[in-house]
């Protein structure tokens, strides 16, 4: 597979970054593996967001955010273009938000949406 690095579609903020790099060294992902964003069937709106460590697929473009080898699937990018990934860590909330301008509507925890 040749690997073209083109413009990311979605943008990581630093602490988001922050949080993905620290992941990324205390779970020993290996060295090969690429942070994947994407999107599947389900939740309450009908598309969960993907986020997580993955070997890259045939259907993978690959792009660089902050250091960070990030693919994403082809056919994904209709509805995460323009998505920015944060990193929320307060007494209230933890964990990754994604503010995506593609969601017609989003379900109360976040992590669902329908474009």
């Amino acid at each position: 597979m040749e690997t073209v690095i083109e413009q990311a579609p979605v943008a990581i903020t630093t602490p988001a970054l922050k949080e993905l790099h620290a992941i990324r060294s205390k779970e020993n992902v290996p060295a090969d593996y690429f942070l994947r964003i994407g999107v599947k069937g389900g939740g309450c709106s009908g598309y969960t967001y993907v986020l997580g460590f993955d070997e890259r697929k045939e259907n993978d473009d690959v792009f660089e955010i902050g250091g960070l080898p990030v693919i994403m699937n082809k056919a994904h990018a209709i509805y995460l273009i323009g998505m920015e990934i944060d990193f929320v860590d307060g007494l209230d909330n933890r964990g990754f938000s994604f503010n995506n301008p593609n969601a017609t509507a989003t379900c109360g925890c976040g992590t669902s949406f329908s474009a």
